[in-house]
């Protein structure tokens, strides 16, 4: 997700499978093709390519909250030193979901899914704040998720 990536360009088809696949990641190649234009065959070599690729996955999205996990936040971190370190070591912890170095008031921002507020705390006291490098956090907790989409670049 480097910002020196180069990117992919699609064609109209390729970002309307996309779409498709988007909709509903388990929709049959041959609906696809129908809505698409394309055969079953062609569809399928295609989803093949743009996997292969690295362009898209195909994958479940859970629901955390009805998994038993009832606590999300984003977490600021200022950091002294690499910060590339620490998002390295962050990035090892089962806890953090997503995490990206940034510009600005922090140096990374870090999203958890805990099971609550306790584990909230001991995910900030034991596996954050005692990295070397963190200065200081400041944690945003998540009261209700309001949209969540993943079809960037196709709409």
């Amino acid at each position: 997700m480097s910002g020196q990536r180069k990117s992919t360009p699609l064609d109209e088809t390729s970002k309307a499978i996309i779409a498709q696949l988007q909709d509903d990641g388990r929709k049959s190649y041959a609906e696809i093709g129908k809505a698409v234009g394309l055969s079953e065959a062609a569809v399928r070599q295609r989803v093949q390519k743009l996997t292969d690729a690295g362009v898209m996955q195909i994958v479940a999205v859970t629901d955390p909250m009805q998994l038993g996990f009832y606590r999300q936040a984003m977490i600021g971190i200022r950091a002294s030193g690499d910060a590339r370190v620490i998002a390295d070591q962050l990035a090892e912890h089962p806890s953090v979901e997503y995490l990206v170095l940034t510009a600005g008031s922090f140096d990374i921002l870090v999203e958890v899914v805990c099971e609550d507020d306790s584990q909230l705390i001991d995910v900030l006291h034991s596996e954050i704040r005692q990295l070397d490098g963190v200065v200081s956090t400041e944690t945003f907790v998540y009261l209700e998720l309001k949209k969540q989409q993943y079809n960037w670049g196709t709409r």
